[in-house]
């Protein structure tokens, strides 16, 4: 009965006595089993338990600490009027800066519509000036004549020295304008050599003067208020 319950508390047989040992005396109690040797890697649970609260220890005080750094007072409740007028701050502000981009966009889109009518007459004045050198002329045309334009019957035009009022009553074509060479070989209307004469003379005079224009490293609004 002894043996038995040795073995159910053991959870097995005893092991056998080495070979060549003496038996054991009889009424001699049973030798204990020895523990079994421990897992590697376990740990003890007290020992988790410390490290688990050193480490909770230690969040504490980190976090105390992260909290000692926000400035006191950063929680309270924010007044009411102090969030709208930040609101409408905001909102002036967006306000203004889109009015702002407009307006700029504005004098851009007039500036590219003004461009727009330039580069349209360029080209205008570009295919009159072909045309007008393609009409028939049996004299060598020279730059800073005028020259007169008719058209016969055939519907041909001509160039032709001759004014219609020297030709008087007996202009024998049809009068369609009369048009200046200028020394870059475009042609100058009649109703506008007055003017395209003064705007080569004062550019004749600016040349003449300077053939450098000054340096100005700042704006110059001279001539503009007088």
């Amino acid at each position: 009965m002894a043996e038995r319950g040795e073995t159910d508390r053991t959870g097995g047989r005893a092991p056998p006595p080495p070979i060549g040992a003496p038996p054991p005396p009889i009424g001699a109690p049973p030798t204990e089993r020895s523990a079994p040797p421990a897992l590697p890697g376990a740990r003890n649970v007290s020992a988790l338990g410390r490290e688990a609260a050193a480490m909770a220890e230690a969040g504490a005080a980190g976090a105390g600490a992260a909290v000692a750094l926000v400035e006191r007072g950063a929680g309270r409740g924010a007044d009411p009027g102090e969030l709208v007028a930040l609101a409408q701050q905001v909102q002036k502000a967006d306000e203004f800066i889109r009015a702002n981009a407009c307006n700029r966009l504005t004098v851009i889109a007039e500036q590219i519509r003004y461009l727009q009518e330039q580069a349209r007459k360029v080209l205008d004045e570009a295919n009159r000036d072909a045309d007008l050198h393609h009409v028939a002329c049996n004299i060598v045309k020279k730059p800073g004549n005028i020259y007169y334009l008719y058209r016969r019957e055939s519907g041909q035009r001509y160039f032709s020295i001759l004014s219609p009022k020297e030709w008087g009553t007996n202009c024998p074509h049809e009068f369609l304008g009369a048009y200046k060479l200028q020394h870059d070989m475009s042609w100058t209307s009649s109703e506008n050599t007055e003017k395209r004469d003064a705007e080569i003379s004062i550019l004749d005079k600016l040349l003449s003067q300077q053939a450098v224009l000054p340096q100005c490293t700042e704006p110059n609004f001279q001539g503009l208020t007088k």
